[in-house]
């Protein structure tokens, strides 16, 4: 089996920070998106993995390698424009070849991994695994119609009236049989050949596509809320480590992660936490659920429930609380100006002014 990753997207819902770097390289606990991925696709026995790449392929490149840091094969696989999941599969007919594969959203994150959602279909190998979760608002999503007894009726992709609560995953199962159902389908409305529409001709053709409903946790990490909830889900599971310095004047509190070279001055940490390497944090509160990158200084500040990426100053900041800070970012205190009060008052008047 192989693995297909698309990281080929814009991201236009986490700008301004996709304006200079990949939306799949926005890290949570101080790891990029994408990493998790690769991760899970290796933790999977996966060694073969296309990676779908657009304008940022440069920095996908350069974050990646060859991928044998993650244990991986990979191949790098451009496409010209964003037009669809069906036209990533289409453009990576050469290199799937009669492969299984699993194809993963670069930017999807499933705590759990897919290890045994790989190894049932490697055993039982339907035409196509869809994986659906229930979201409260299905509109933004590809949802799932089921039967009764469970079985897939058809998928649509972001209906406006969904005949489902059931949202399909960002990790889809196939057999080289989802090739013909790619090159048989046309473009969306929007001008993408959508995988949807390839599930659906799948369905129609009384192909065996099989429905897995996920329990565990899933996020699209493709906003700001998501990002931080993503950020808050992996520090749960963080092991305590100060590999840095604390001194004596200085607080951790639960599962904090310093990372080598990090420094703690006159502060109190609350996790669970993570700092970076070479970051200093000076007379500061660091709350719960933060990530701070590597070569950042928090000085006389408070933050909690954030993220934070590298080289990044905060000076005399109260409070920090739910915000994704850029790279090379400083945040200081705004300027005070002085208050005044202009008065044109009539003969006899009597003002209260509060000091």
């Amino acid at each position: 089996m192989k693995a297909l990753v698309l990281s080929g997207g814009s991201g236009t819902r986490l700008r301004p920070f996709t304006h200079t770097s990949p939306k799949q390289l926005v890290p949570v606990a101080n790891k990029p998106v994408l990493f998790y991925v690769l991760e899970a696709i290796a933790d999977a026995g996966i060694k073969e993995v296309g990676i779908v790449v657009g304008a940022t392929a440069g920095e996908i490149r350069a974050a990646v390698g060859d991928g044998s840091g993650f244990g991986l094969d990979v191949t790098y696989l451009p496409q010209e424009a964003p037009l669809g999941l069906a036209h990533a599969v289409l453009i990576a007919r050469d290199f799937l070849g009669d492969d299984d594969f699993v194809m993963y959203l670069g930017d999807n994150f499933i705590i759990d991994g897919i290890t045994p959602l790989v190894e049932q279909f490697a055993r039982e190998r339907p035409d196509a695994q869809i994986l659906l979760t229930r979201v409260p608002d299905p509109t933004a999503f590809g949802v799932a119609e089921l039967d009764a007894a469970g079985r897939i009726v058809g998928v649509e992709e972001k209906p406006a009236r969904p005949r489902s609560d059931l949202a399909l995953v960002g990790v889809y199962l196939f057999t080289p049989a989802v090739h013909e159902a790619v090159a048989a389908i046309e473009p969306s409305a929007r001008g993408e050949l959508e995988i949807t529409h390839a599930i659906q001709w799948l369905i129609e053709k009384k192909r065996d596509v099989r429905p897995t409903t996920i329990s565990g946790y899933w996020k699209d990490t493709g906003n700001v809320a998501d990002m931080l909830e993503v950020n808050r889900s992996v520090l749960e599971s963080i092991e305590p480590y100060t590999g840095g310095t604390v001194d004596a004047d200085s607080e951790l509190i639960g599962r904090v992660r310093l990372e080598p070279g990090a420094q703690v001055r006159d502060s109190r940490i609350v996790g669970p936490a993570i700092i970076g390497a070479g970051t200093v944090i000076s007379g500061s509160y660091v709350g719960p659920y933060t990530s701070i990158a590597d070569n950042c200084r928090i000085e006389d500040s408070e933050i909690e429930f954030s993220i934070v990426l590298c080289d990044s100053h905060l000076d005399g900041v109260r409070r920090v609380r739910g915000s994704l800070i850029g790279r090379n970012v400083a945040v200081t205190p705004a300027v005070r100006i002085p208050a005044s009060n202009r008065l044109i008052l009539g003969d006899h008047s009597k003002v209260q002014i509060s000091s």
